[in-house]
């Protein structure tokens, strides 16, 4: 019947993918690198056991983490990913045709150069002349960046465990707020609302410590646990329902997933969100 794959969540739950073909393997100095063909979701990455993206299924968790953000702000030039050594979210936000530049800086270099080799559908344009990839700590990498220097900050990280633990922690927001322009945006993917209860909150939570707004919202993505995922939307100044209309209908025209109905209902809060959100303001 052929190898299954399976992520295991603290125990408690799991989740599997037949595997068709092993097409990568890799022990990198940080962590274990699986891209293996399904039939269920196409090729798919696994960071130490944890599904990362899917051929199928990567468009709603790239178009949703880039695009709010993107659209929010009204030029943005000057993008850093985060993380995101698939690729799919620097092919996003170099759909903006106002972008000049993007960083794209990724801890492990051996997670991009295994993308590159066999998740060649993702259609990431990697020698655009406007994309810079830095193999480094994107802490590290931050402290390094003049303020201002950003319109846009995507944090494309993993769980916030081992080495990407400090991507959800106040300091690092911190350090984006004062590296993003003052009209700018920051989101980043903040677990699953469900399954990741603690996390979820305690992201938002530290956001909203560090940012005037922040604001949660949210897409499927099947191939992650329970399927139900959450982004947090933070600046000081910008709404991410006040986008321009037809900027927005020229992006969404290419993407796979959102539209305009999707990204006005994505920013709708679930009651029991909004409750504990509400008890931890309350406390304060």
């Amino acid at each position: 019947m052929g190898l299954i794959l399976d992520e295991d969540f603290e125990g408690q739950t799991r989740f599997g993918v037949r595997v068709t073909r092993s097409l990568h393997h890799e022990q990198s100095e940080f962590q274990s690198i699986d891209i293996v063909d399904t039939q269920a979701f196409g090729r798919v990455l696994a960071l130490d056991g944890v599904f990362q993206t899917s051929e199928g299924d990567e468009h709603y968790y790239h178009e949703m983490l880039v695009h709010p953000a993107m659209l929010s702000v009204p030029d943005p030039r000057r993008v850093l990913v985060v993380g995101g050594g698939d690729g799919g979210s620097v092919r996003e936000v170099l759909r903006h045709p106002c972008v000049e530049h993007v960083t794209m800086c990724e801890l492990d270099e051996a997670v991009v150069r295994a993308c590159q080799q066999h998740l060649t559908s993702f259609g990431v344009p990697w020698d655009d002349p406007r994309l810079t990839l830095r193999f480094q700590d994107g802490v590290t990498f931050l402290d390094q960046c003049q303020p201002g220097a950003f319109d846009v900050i995507l944090v494309d990280g993993p769980d916030p465990v081992g080495p990407a633990a400090g991507l959800f922690e106040s300091p690092f927001y911190t350090a984006c707020k004062s590296r993003l322009a003052p009209q700018g945006v920051l989101a980043v993917q903040s677990e699953s609302p469900y399954m990741m209860r603690e996390a979820f909150l305690r992201i938002v939570k530290t956001l909203r410590s560090v940012f005037t707004h922040a604001t949660p919202y949210y897409a499927p993505v099947p191939i992650y646990m329970s399927g139900y995922w959450s982004f947090t939307f933070a600046t000081e100044q910008r709404d991410p329902l006040n986008i321009d209309a037809e900027r927005a209908a020229a992006i969404m025209e290419g993407c796979r997933y959102l539209n305009a109905d999707m990204y006005r209902s994505a920013f709708a809060q679930p009651t029991d969100v909004l409750r504990a959100l509400a008890e931890d303001a309350d406390t304060k």
